[in-house]
């Protein structure tokens, strides 16, 4: 499963412009319930990647989701690099195992499900997942990316009436509640910023 550099390149950027375009937003909801430095660990993230662009472009597809996991991984601290990392390498791993287009769907489910194991959460708990589920329930209905997108944003801001259950958000207890949560915020941003991309350079 060969990826189309340019569009790989193209998505890249896309991500790196809408995380630094929203660093510091995405430090103020940390802010409120946890380090405050959500954003700016997201963008030294994506910037990392962004310096391996040309190499990862190059790669299968597979190969880059686990490359660009496992710099993820090395470059953004706290929490969000574990679980964004683990999430691209299991899509990564997961791909590797069929060339059929179909089974991307399948691949982000096996891939959400490890996050999960990995942050030991689930749904519900206030983190990335309340964003990461509904929009692979989207992908797997074969919705428009516009839909996609709406899913995303919503499902971000639903977090705001949960109480957190995982993470330093979840010291707070009740007091969680009101406040969207930064990961989920991010994840919204990200899915955001490759859908649109996406459907702005659809093959004629």
């Amino acid at each position: 499963m060969q990826a189309e550099p340019v569009l790989l390149a193209g998505l890249i950027e896309a991500c790196r412009a809408a995380i630094t375009a929203n660093s510091d937003h995405l430090c103020a909801l940390d802010r409120a319930i946890g380090d405050g430095d959500h954003g700016t660990n997201m963008q030294r993230g994506c910037e990392a990647v962004s310096a391996e662009e040309v190499t990862v472009s190059s790669l299968p597809l597979p190969e880059a989701l686990e490359r660009i996991g496992l710099t993820l991984v090395m470059s953004i601290g706290g929490a969000a690099g574990p679980l964004y990392g683990t999430l691209l390498m299991e899509m990564g791993r997961e791909l590797r195992k069929s060339d059929r287009e179909q089974d991307f769907s399948l691949a982000l489910k096996q891939a959400i499900d490890a996050v999960a194991r990995r942050g030991r959460s689930n749904a519900g708990d206030k983190t990335l997942l309340d964003v990461l589920y509904p929009v692979q329930d989207a992908l797997a209905q074969h919705s428009p990316l516009t839909d996609i997108v709406r899913r995303a944003e919503l499902s971000a801001r639903l977090t705001g009436a949960m109480k957190a259950m995982r993470g330093r958000a979840s010291y707070l207890g009740d007091r969680s509640i009101g406040h969207v949560d930064p990961g989920a915020s991010s994840c919204a941003l990200l899915t955001t910023a490759i859908c649109r991309y996406l459907e702005e350079h659809r093959p004629e």
